[in-house]
């Protein structure tokens, strides 16, 4: 039941300091931050490139005939 009891009051003193936080945070995003998105936007675009390229030539070599080929046996 202590524990119970303890349980109650680290919850209800965490709400009450969460409350009090609300209105302290930034309007709108820095320079930086529109900078740091941009960068891990343009890894990933640079990285599907090839992963297209790689992608339609599977699907090509699954979907095409088979070359045929002769061998000359002398």
């Amino acid at each position: 039941m202590k524990t119970m009891q303890m349980l109650i009051s680290m919850v209800a003193g965490s709400a009450s300091a969460a409350y009090a936080a609300v209105g302290s945070h930034n309007e709108g995003a820095g320079v930086l931050t529109y900078f740091f998105i941009g960068f891990f936007a343009l890894i990933i675009i640079s990285q599907l490139v090839p992963a297209m390229i790689l992608f339609f030539s599977l699907v090509k070599g699954i979907f095409s005939r088979p070359e045929k080929t002769s061998v000359k046996v002398d």
